[in-house]
């Protein structure tokens, strides 16, 4: 427990969510476990073609994809529990994995290695990775002013977490758990015991109440009318209020719905070339470019891989189907809220 801020008013709740940059620190680690999966797939193919074995070109990545899983348990329990000092692990894990890679990438750089080089791009990727959430940590340590200073920022719980009678935890869970559905397990399994009744479910939080609405819309209506005191008000102005009051969440909405569109082309496209690289009946690649005694392959080569397709494919529609459900459950939430401020 050293370096424990818990606040002394009871939480029934262990989701609340403590420190600043949470949803970009979980976007950029995402993004991070991707690109090693990449390098992996990248080192495994690439070492395939050479006539020994070089273990190099993958175990690292390897050894890099289980330490980001580690640091998301580690960082999880950390969060949840209110104990920041100990996210001093995390700002030295971070410094010297982005040293490494940027040794690493300087090294490719003086040998001669290019953007045409799939093992380059990958590299400067998790340079840039690193680096921000390397921010992300020194950010933490400013706001929250946890390490080096004397006077440390104390953060009290949410009302919501306070209250006994509020199970609704989706705005105070991480955003695995959020994309997932991970807290609804709590009413899925009530409900698989015994019919759910109103007790169960329990009061809305605050921000979902149809009075906050109401009072949310009433003060984006009052603003248009101060606005335009003196056209006539008509329905233009109310449509105005409610862009104003909720716009930002039917935008995240459309943007969701955007992204899940976008990414239905992946499957078609990967589909397509894995039946044409089957139909081919050989999917060994050829590399031309060996540097530093093992063989550097291309975006191109590497996306010739029925095998490398495949998993692309397994992403694309993982990640497609939690951009949608994420869509229509932001665009649901939204109109309840609407109507209730209505």
């Amino acid at each position: 427990g050293w370096g424990s801020q818990s606040s002394k008013v009871h939480i029934h709740h262990s989701t609340w969510l403590h420190f600043p940059g949470h949803n970009l620190r979980w976007i950029l680690t995402f993004i991070l476990l991707f690109v090693l999966v990449c390098e992996i797939a990248e080192g495994i193919v690439s070492d395939g073609v050479s006539e020994s074995r070089h273990l190099h070109l993958y175990m690292p990545a390897g050894m890099a994809f289980l330490a980001a899983i580690t640091s998301v348990v580690y960082y999880h329990n950390i969060e949840t529990s209110n104990f920041p000092k100990l996210l001093i692990a995390l700002l030295f894990y971070w410094t010297l994995a982005f040293i490494t890679k940027t040794i690493k990438f300087v090294k490719f750089c003086d040998n001669g290695v290019g953007f045409s080089q799939l093992r380059f791009c990958l590299t400067g990727l998790l340079v840039v990775l690193y680096g921000m959430l390397l921010v992300v940590e020194i950010n933490v340590i400013r706001v929250r002013r946890y390490v080096f200073f004397k006077t440390p920022k104390e953060v009290k719980p949410p009302e919501d977490l306070q209250d006994l009678g509020v199970r609704f935890l989706q705005p105070f869970v991480n955003l695995l758990s959020k994309g997932t559905y991970w807290w609804m397990n709590t009413f899925i399994k009530t409900a698989h015991k015994k019919p759910i009744d109103l007790k169960t479910i329990g009061k809305l939080p605050i921000a979902m109440r149809a009075l906050t609405n109401y009072i949310r819309l009433n003060e984006a209506f009052e603003a248009q009318k101060n606005k335009r005191s003196s056209s006539p008000q008509g329905s233009r102005s109310i449509w105005r209020a409610l862009c104003c009051a909720f716009g930002r969440p039917l935008l995240l909405s459309s943007t969701f719905r955007i992204l899940a569109d976008l990414l239905g082309f992946a499957g078609p496209l990967c589909i397509s070339g894995i039946v044409h690289n089957v139909g081919k009946g050989n999917n060994t690649i050829r590399p031309q470019t060996k540097i530093l005694g093992v063989f550097f392959i291309s975006s191109q080569e590497f996306l010739s891989n029925a095998y490398v397709l495949a998993v692309l494919l397994f992403f694309a529609l993982l990640l497609q189907r939690t951009f949608l459900q994420a869509s229509y459950y932001v665009a649901i939430e939204t109109g309840i809220n609407l109507r209730g401020a209505i």
